[in-house]
């Protein structure tokens, strides 16, 4: 028994002399700014917000979030990649009003 409390009197005076991490450097990270635009959506995002609309009027009793993010998932892969580019071609126009509107 006297043996463990010497251990932890010896660990004590041990971060003592380290300071406990007092002389550690914080590190900084680079201020946000506030004024900065979001992202735009990638193709998916905005596949399933259109999809969403469409889900809730073909099933208005469903109340699940995952039985609607599985549905769209699945309809989202068996979509074609010229569908796909379709959809992101509307993302990219959409982009471009916003910019010229913008300057």
């Amino acid at each position: 028994m006297p043996k463990a409390k010497s251990d932890a009197k010896a660990a004590d005076s041990r971060l003592k002399r380290k300071g406990a991490g007092a002389g550690r450097k914080q590190s900084r990270k680079a201020a946000k700014d506030p004024n900065k635009p979001k992202r735009p959506p990638s193709a998916f995002f905005v596949f399933m917000s259109e999809f969403r609309e469409q889900f809730k009027k073909e099933h208005p009793n469903n109340k699940s979030v995952a039985v609607v993010g599985k549905a769209g998932g699945e309809k989202w892969k068996s979509l074609s990649d010229a569908v796909r580019i379709m959809i992101l071609r509307n993302i990219l126009m959409i982009i471009f009003c916003v910019w010229l509107y913008m300057i």
